[in-house]
């Protein structure tokens, strides 16, 4: 095809015709909003390097939630940062912890709205670590049983799935086996499968209080030079009985997103990540970029890249400019 015969602006030209021939668009559904739930009452602490976000407590992270569906979101993930910290992150697993507690409250006010639970311990060990620490190593074994202890809680508290982000070794497994012994079997699995050791995430660690206080995570962590070795997680996380796949972050691994859209047959979860949130909304406050239309470029892109489902700090705001 070529110029004068073809002209590719004729399909251009109008608004009509561009929308008739869009391949990719985004809707209310593809967005999964993350929320922080913090103890206590009456409080919406904001989170200064994610203007816009906020720590809440329940009847504040009610209220969100019932904005978000109101918006026509389907879905929400639950992070929490507990009222005290230790070795073996005993509040991640506890029946009154926070984020057991935050299920109960929003399935309670808001039973429609599906609850996705990150299930980690980070944010509960006093070492801020993903797993249980031996002898300054993190030791895959020992910290399963926890984490699969932790999704079982959550699963009791009335979760409609559970997300383990740990990247330990055999955890998809071990929360499949726990779940289905314990009558949960009903219970989906979205596997952080895909998880770089990105810088990327820096503002999500003020927000849920989980930096490392020693070393770094990229002993479980994925290379960010390396996208074969997605395949083989991937692949793992599949064999082990996850149901979504998730690569995080999303903007600077749209070639993994892709590549595994192509190469694995369940669907992809792509989590844009704090850092993602926050240069965006740092270059809009500035006043050099139209932040409202940079958010809706990258989510596109997300999706075009292959994602079937986006977490997003943006999900609320973004939702509403489709409903416009």
């Amino acid at each position: 095809m070529l110029f004068p015969d073809f002209r590719a602006r004729r399909l251009r030209e109008k608004e009509a015709f561009r929308r008739m021939i869009r391949e990719t668009t985004l809707t209310v559904d593809d967005f999964i909003l993350p929320l922080f739930a913090i103890e206590g009452k009456g409080i919406k602490n904001p989170i200064a390097s994610m203007p816009g976000q906020f720590q809440l407590t329940c009847d504040y992270l009610v209220k969100t939630v019932q904005e978000a569906q109101d918006a026509g979101l389907a879905a929400v993930m639950l992070f929490g940062l507990p009222d005290k910290k230790d070795p073996l992150a005993t509040r991640a697993y506890a029946s009154d912890g926070i984020v057991q507690k935050a299920i109960k409250a929003v399935k309670d006010a808001v039973p429609g709205m599906a609850v996705i639970t990150d299930v980690c311990l980070c944010q509960y060990t006093d070492h801020g670590h993903c797993g249980m620490v031996e002898n300054g190593r993190i030791d895959n074994d020992a910290s399963l049983e926890l984490i699969a202890k932790t999704a079982l809680s959550h699963a009791k508290a009335g979760a409609d799935m559970v997300a383990p982000s740990d990247m330990m070794d055999g955890r998809v497994g071990e929360i499949r086996d726990t779940l289905d012994e314990e009558g949960f079997s009903d219970i989906p699995i979205m596997s952080y499968a895909v998880k770089y050791a990105s810088a990327y995430y820096g503002p999500f660690r003020q927000a849920a209080d989980s930096a490392p206080q020693f070393g770094d995570r990229r002993s479980y962590q994925m290379d960010p030079a390396n996208s074969l070795e997605a395949i083989r997680e991937a692949t793992m996380d599949v064999e082990e009985g996850a149901d979504i796949i998730m690569v995080k972050p999303a903007l600077p691994y749209l070639d993994i997103i892709r590549r595994l859209k192509d190469e694995i047959d369940l669907p992809i979860a792509a989590y844009s990540v704090s850092g993602e949130y926050a240069m965006i909304k740092a270059a809009e406050l500035m006043g050099w970029v139209d932040g409202k239309k940079v958010m809706m470029e990258t989510l596109l892109s997300i999706k075009r890249a292959g994602a079937d489902t986006i977490l997003t700090y943006f999900a609320l705001e973004a939702a509403r400019e489709l409903n416009r």
